[in-house]
């Protein structure tokens, strides 16, 4: 099953997505990964206010397979967090890209996500 990979994000190889808008960036997890772990039951979220740099576990997921760690793609303040993840946790794998949001970032250093993949490096990474 081919996953989808919007042109419009940058990627973590951790399978997290950033959508950049100016100073902001949302964050979830790919297609991808939600495939992977299979039906998603819990999700934890960070709290709003909290500081986490490029790379730092800042929420966890369970599926009935396994639990993982989310890593935040960038460096920044959590600004708000997605309650329909953790309220209805299924809308992580119905809809990764837009209700299954995990948070909104302010970022620290927009710099970082030079570093982050292209929409085409993260497709050759997950053999899409």
């Amino acid at each position: 099953m081919s996953s989808q990979v919007p042109a419009d994000l940058k990627y973590a190889k951790s399978h997290e997505w950033a959508r950049i808008s100016g100073d902001t960036a949302v964050v979830g997890i790919t297609d991808h990964a939600q495939h992977e772990l299979t039906d998603i039951v819990f999700v934890e979220l960070p709290s709003v206010g909290r500081k986490v740099k490029a790379g730092e576990p800042c929420a966890v997921v369970e599926s009935v397979k396994t639990a993982s760690d989310i890593y935040s793609p960038l460096s920044g303040e959590i600004i708000a967090v997605n309650s329909t993840a953790s309220d209805n946790p299924a809308s992580v794998n119905t809809e990764p890209y837009a209700g299954g949001s995990f948070f909104t970032l302010r970022l620290s250093n927009p710099a970082e996500a030079d570093a982050l993949l292209s929409p085409a490096a993260y497709s050759q990474q997950i053999g899409a």
